[in-house]
C-alpha cells in the first residue's frame, strides 16, 4: 500500500485523495495546535505524531516527538512523548477544548533502521505504546492509527476535522 485516505471526522467532509497544501510544518520536537483551520504536515520515521481533534469546536492540533521518555540529564520537551502528549493536551485546552472532547490519531512508529527489526519493542513501537498509555491516562480515544512497518510516512492533518492523508515513504 502505497498511501492511506482517512475519512474525516465531521460528517459532510471531504477526503483527501491527495496531498492538502500545508499551513504548517512541524518539525521534530514540535507541537502545534490551532482553532482555526490549518493542516499540518510531518515525515515520520521511528517518530510519533499523535494527532488530536475535538470535532465539535472546529479545534485541532498535532507533536511530532522523537522518544519515549527524557533521557538522564535531558530537559523534558517536546522531543519526548511524555512532555509532547501533555503540552498538546494543554494547548488544546487553552483554546476551548476539553479532554473529554478530544480524540486521536497516531501515526509513525517505523523500524526504518534494518538492524532495529528483529526487536518487536524496537523504539518506534515504544514511541506509540507510550502515545496510547498517555492517551488512555488521559480519556482520550484513539480513531484512528498507521503505526509500525518499516517504512517512514509523509502526514498530512487537519485541524478542523481531524482529517489525515499518510503516504509511505
Amino acid at each position: 500500500m502505497s498511501s492511506a485516505v482517512f475519512e474525516p471526522a465531521r460528517p459532510g467532509a471531504r477526503a483527501h485523495s491527495t496531498p492538502p497544501r500545508t499551513d504548517v510544518y512541524l518539525h521534530p520536537g514540535y507541537v502545534h495546535a490551532s482553532a482555526e483551520e490549518r493542516t499540518i504536515a510531518t515525515i515520520l520515521g521511528s517518530c510519533v505524531s499523535v494527532c488530536m481533534y475535538d470535532r465539535d469546536r472546529g479545534i485541532g492540533g498535532a507533536n511530532h516527538f522523537l522518544l519515549p521518555y527524557p533521557v538522564a540529564g535531558e530537559h523534558a520537551s517536546g522531543r519526548f512523548a511524555s512532555a509532547a502528549v501533555v503540552d498538546l493536551i494543554n494547548r488544546m485546552v487553552a483554546l476551548g477544548s476539553t479532554p473529554g472532547r478530544m480524540e486521536a490519531k497516531l501515526f509513525g512508529g517505523a523500524a526504518v533502521v534494518p538492524a532495529l527489526r528483529v526487536r518487536p519493542d524496537h523504539l518506534g513501537m515504544q514511541n506509540v505504546n507510550v502515545a496510547r498509555q498517555l492517551l488512555r491516562e488521559h480519556g482520550i480515544p484513539v480513531r484512528a492509527e498507521d503505526v509500525g512497518g518499516e517504512r517512514g510516512r509523509k502526514l498530512f492533518f487537519c485541524t478542523a476535522d481531524g482529517s489525515a492523508w499518510v503516504k509511505l515513504l
